[in-house]
């Protein structure tokens, strides 16, 4: 079973353009940040928003527009779960999962409810009212009513980012038992690129309604190609263009690589590659560059301190190296990296 789209949305000036593929056994994440159209393309796919284009889902024709074929959402069999559960606050827990089981006419809906409460151990909250129910309970009870009506396709919309940090692990470990066992097409939206990674065998990244970059986790983060990407895989990212041993960036800047090649390139370093001094530090390191320290955050044993300059770069040290140093915001700072700490790959 695979999913094969094809989705453009125009709407108040933004522009949606996205082609897309998802199997069976995959879960794919649509990561992206606020405003890339994730939420978009989700609607579109499961038939509540106009588009343009094509969706095909397992060999039916779900949407193509060149052809008038326009296949209405509750004929489409997908499950769409959204960040706010929205559960009826009227009906009990067994009733709001059989709602769907009773639409589709199947028979004993309510005993078929039940037996997917329990085997998510939530059989006793089965005749609670959603509002008596904790958020964690209520996003699991979302996404089972969404399972119990065996769709072909499975949308997640920022399924944990309502949920307090206390429970979202939790809640977490339960999606991802979920996920394991649901034989059609998964498909992910979210912020959160821990959530991402945990739930992920592949990543789509979007950013201005456009793929800048897919594959899987480990593939995407050794190589990001946007500062969102890079963000995500906590290196620094730089592009310019290459020439031999050196890549030239915007202000007259460079940086010192190991057969950078030629052309449009980017240039990745991992910030603990980043060594801070308080003078220009003796010898000669290929790359050095003057900064201000512009941020200081703790990172678990690690402190990440943020230098701006004509090469803004993010250098990861130890506590007891940010005392000694005395690196507080608005300290000036020498930054140095090894040519061969720098990765470069074609832009």
């Amino acid at each position: 079973m695979t999913l094969d789209a094809v989705v453009r949305v125009r709407r108040n000036g933004f522009t949606l353009d996205v082609a897309l593929t998802a199997a069976a056994g995959e879960t794919v994440a649509v990561l992206g940040p606020n405003g890339a159209g994730k939420t978009t393309l989700l609607r579109a796919l499961a038939g509540l928003d106009e588009m343009e284009g094509r969706v095909v889902l397992d060999g039916e024709v779900l949407e193509d527009t060149s052809q008038g074929v326009h296949v209405p959402a509750e004929r489409r069999r997908a499950g769409l779960v959204f960040q706010d559960h929205v559960l009826f606050p009227h009906l009990s827990v067994v009733e709001n999962v059989a709602f769907g089981l009773r639409a589709q006419k199947r028979p004993h809906p309510a005993a078929v409810a039940q037996r997917w409460l329990v085997e998510a151990g939530l059989g006793d909250r089965a005749g609670a009212l959603p509002r008596a129910l904790s958020g964690g309970q209520a996003q699991r009870v979302a996404l089972i009513r969404a399972l119990a009506t065996e769709p072909r396709l499975l949308l997640l919309d920022e399924p944990l980012s309502a949920l307090d940090v206390s429970v979202r692990a939790e809640v977490r470990r339960e999606l991802t038992r979920q996920l394991d066992s649901f034989r059609g097409v998964r498909l992910l939206v979210t912020h959160d690129p821990v959530e991402a990674m945990a739930l992920a065998d592949r990543l789509v990244v979007l950013e201005g309604g456009l793929v800048v970059q897919s594959g899987t986790p480990d593939d995407v983060t050794a190589r990001p190609r946007s500062r969102f990407v890079a963000d995500l895989a906590g290196v620094n990212l730089l592009r310019g263009r290459a020439h031999g041993d050196q890549v030239l960036l915007a202000g007259d800047a460079s940086v010192a690589a190991v057969s950078a090649g030629e052309g449009d390139v980017f240039a990745v370093i991992h910030p603990r590659a980043v060594a801070l001094y308080r003078s220009r530090p003796d010898g000669t390191p290929r790359n050095v560059w003057h900064g201000e320290v512009d941020s200081v955050d703790l990172h678990g044993d690690r402190v990440r301190v943020r230098v701006k300059g004509p090469v803004p770069l993010v250098a990861e040290v130890t506590r007891g190296a940010t005392l000694e140093l005395g690196l507080t915001a608005g300290a000036t700072v020498w930054m140095a990296v090894k040519a061969t700490e720098v990765s470069v790959y074609p832009a």
